[in-house]
């Protein structure tokens, strides 16, 4: 089998990269932003990849399968590992990711794996994925660009661009008022008490008609200019096999669900615990202690790495999990989030597409004991999350993964648009006090509909 040529290019900016190819039907954008982390060993913020020209695409909706467009039959998870051994090998590591499989697994595919019933509709596709072998690679540390793959011609060398993105209106409507909300937190609550779960995470969807002229590409730039993250993503497919039912995530994600190295060390890094930045840097130093000190926060947060560690057990071997990092204050674009850290080594025989299986969905975004807090989730909630608290994964040639949470985010499938928002409610969660603090984390994606 020949190998994939992997060439360095001339450095062009990959938001201006991405222009090229904005009306492809189906394309994978994955977006580092922020300042790129220099520790040795973590490359967060530093790379992002843009894939193109799918090799093969496969969906899952409805208990129906397509797979380059045509039906087929099988376990959806089974054909994600067919289309990644089909793949051709790169020649070297020039690049952490020089094409292998990308997509979407969403939240009910969560709920399907757990074993819980979804009771709400929904046409988001439970998986849509796509193997790539044309990949452009950008190091945003080193300013260098480099071109995976025999396909798909060379980039535009424009310069540099910073267009302006104006505002785009959507009559965005939540499927909570305050009220609802805050009953739905406490009854959240009273079943903690009671003793039938420990922790849960409540959310809520704002939902909108699809604007007249929509240019999802031109929103996607108004969402990562406005909240830069290291796990941003814009994924673009079809919700089905319909072509003209189109589908695509927009997501300005913080936090990392999994990552798989090619020697086979597990990563998860959940967030849990949330401070507004400050006005300057005396009172963000301020608000960072406050969270720190906060009790419900470190409880809530302490909690959900448990449940990781379990989570991630699950696949890994025997005693090789730790937790190096706990509750640790980290500041991104908007907020202060607590953050820790779980790793273990995969157990032998294993791979990526079995660490996902045995860990979706996230626990940042379910709760604890997961499985019971996810039948309650369905119960007092009032829509299905989609895409949101799902996962997007990049899964390499060489077996090594990465992922995130899908949070921060804005879904389009069809003619509809949807935001999902949300938190983490405890025993000493206050209702009003969790209605701000969702509230603040939709401001940013809200305010580029106008809200």
């Amino acid at each position: 089998m020949r190998s994939l040529s992997i060439t360095e290019l001339p450095w062009i900016d990959p938001w201006t990269a991405l222009q090229a190819w904005k009306t492809a039907p189906w394309i994978a954008f994955l977006d580092s932003g922020g300042a790129p982390v220099t520790d040795t060993g973590d490359e967060r913020a530093r790379w992002s990849f843009l894939c193109v020209e799918p090799v093969e695409t496969l969906v899952s909706c409805h208990n129906r399968l397509i797979r380059n467009g045509q039906p087929v039959t099988g376990d959806a998870w089974t054909h994600l590992k067919d289309m990644h051994t089909r793949l051709q090998q790169a020649e070297s590591a020039t690049v952490p990711f020089p094409g292998g499989v990308v997509g979407l697994a969403s939240y009910a595919e969560g709920m399907a794996l757990e074993g819980v019933r979804l009771r709400h509709r929904t046409d988001t596709p439970d998986i849509l994925a796509a193997s790539y072998d044309t990949v452009f690679a950008f190091d945003r540390l080193e300013r260098r660009c480099f071109k995976v793959g025999n396909g798909a011609p060379s980039l535009s060398l424009k310069a540099d661009a910073s267009p302006l993105f104006l505002p785009v209106r959507a009559d965005f409507q939540p499927d909570m008022d305050r009220e609802t909300w805050i009953s739905a937190v406490k009854d959240v609550v009273r079943l903690i008490g009671e003793g039938d779960i420990f922790q849960a995470n409540l959310t809520l969807r704002w939902q909108a008609a699809l604007p007249s002229g929509f240019d999802e590409l031109a929103v996607y730039g108004l969402v990562r200019q406005g909240s830069p993250a290291p796990f941003g993503a814009f994924l673009r497919g079809c919700a089905g096999s319909v072509p003209e039912r189109p589908f695509s995530l927009l997501s300005a994600s913080v936090e990392r669900f999994l990552s798989l190295s090619s020697e086979g060390i597990v990563e998860t890094r959940p967030i849990k615990g949330t401070a507004p930045r400050g006005q300057d840097p005396s009172e963000t130093r301020r608000l960072a202690e406050q969270l720190r000190q906060d009790d419900k926060e470190n409880a809530e947060n302490l909690m959900i790495t448990d449940l990781m560690r379990n989570d991630i057990g699950r696949v890994c071997e025997i005693g090789s999990v730790s937790v190096p990092q706990l509750c640790q204050v980290e500041p991104f674009a908007h907020v202060q989030h607590l953050v820790s850290c779980v790793r273990g080594r995969l157990k032998s025989g294993l791979d990526a597409f079995d660490l996902l299986r045995a860990t979706l969905p996230p626990g940042s975004v379910t709760g604890a004991p997961k499985k019971r807090a996810m039948e309650i989730i369905d119960q007092v909630e009032l829509s299905a999350r989609g895409a949101y608290c799902g996962s997007v994964f990049r899964i390499g040639r060489d077996g090594a993964m990465d992922s995130s949470v899908v949070i921060r985010s804005v879904e389009r499938c069809g003619d509809r648009l949807k935001i999902g928002v949300g938190g983490g409610i405890t025993w000493l969660s206050d209702p009003a006090r969790e209605y701000d603090e969702m509230r603040l984390k939709g401001a940013a994606l809200l305010k580029v509909f106008g809200g």
